[in-house]
């Protein structure tokens, strides 16, 4: 299966942010990464958290705890371009994280929105005074990503109280959980497979939630909306790739690329709340499709 990498550029001008345009520019080689926390600086405030609907259905201006995932991932891709990997606005995010971590260690799902309009109603209902391992744990792994090349966020005392959150908190699971905590928690464990022996053991406990085939679909979302093998294991060598058979993946894979559309872009399969979100998730769903088919050889 082809990918048509010419329409992809064009597709990004019609569709994407600024932010994820310069993100494909700087997988590319056509860009830098300081043109990358530039864009980033938008969503920026001045608390050291981030909002302005970095994560495309959370609307509201002031930082919260559901954005700084995406900065994380926007941090880990610029820091193997620049000397020093040191960025200030990484360990600043830390310590505005610090400041609304719980004293369990974990991060609320969302703050009360200030706006709440064209925001998902998961984000206007979530709880601050209860930890989300689903929040936490993801946010977790990408600062993960950021401290193999930031020793400020790697001794950042933030990213080890929320690291032995997860840990316990998914020792303490029972049963089936949701998928997007499912998820998240590979990843997690994924991230910290090497610096914690209990994700080991952790790993292959929830192996055992997800199929042969890799497939999981999501509770109370779309009718076609569920987590595929590449979203539990982008990148090969990794622990988690090592949850799947290598059929699984090659198929998974064939997936991805057979998925970009026409106007060169890809489409998500989770519902769209708003317009200008709609918008946003194709072009980051299609940097991130790309990125993973180049981490796998495929363009």
């Amino acid at each position: 299966m082809n990918v048509n990498l010419s329409a992809i550029p064009g597709f990004l001008a019609g569709h994407a942010r600024v932010l994820d345009r310069r993100r494909y520019d700087l997988m590319t080689g056509a860009g830098d990464a300081a043109s990358v926390l530039a864009a980033l600086d938008a969503y920026r405030n001045p608390d050291g958290g981030y909002g302005w609907g970095l994560e495309p259905d959370l609307r509201t201006p002031e930082s919260q705890p559901g954005t700084a995932l995406h900065a994380f991932e926007v941090f880990g891709e610029a820091a193997p371009q620049m000397t020093p990997p040191t960025m200030p606005h990484a360990a600043a995010l830390c310590d505005w994280l610090e400041s609304v971590t719980l004293p369990d260690g974990g991060l609320p799902f969302s703050l009360p929105l200030a706006v709440s309009e064209a925001s998902a109603p998961w984000w206007r209902s979530g709880d601050p005074s209860v930890s989300s391992l689903q929040i936490t744990s993801v946010t977790a792994a990408a600062a993960h990503q950021v401290a193999a090349h930031d020793p400020a966020v790697a001794a950042h005392p933030w990213l080890e109280r929320a690291t032995r959150h997860c840990l316990d908190a998914i020792q303490r699971l029972e049963g089936m959980p949701h998928a997007y905590v499912l998820l998240f928690c590979v990843r997690f464990l994924d991230a910290v497979h090497d610096s914690r022996p209990e994700a080991a053991e952790l790993l292959k406990r929830l192996a055992g939630h997800i199929p042969a085939d890799g497939r999981v679909p999501v509770e109370g979302g779309t009718e076609e909306e569920a987590l595929r093998p590449l979203d539990f294991a982008p990148l090969p060598g990794s622990p988690a790739r090592r949850l799947f058979e290598p059929e699984v993946i090659a198929a998974d894979l064939v997936r991805l690329a057979g998925e970009q559309q026409d106007d060169g872009g890809w489409v998500v399969d989770y519902a769209r709340i708003s317009p200008a979100g709609a918008l946003e998730w194709r072009g980051a769903v299609t940097v991130g499709a790309v990125r993973t088919l180049r981490a796998n050889g495929m363009v």
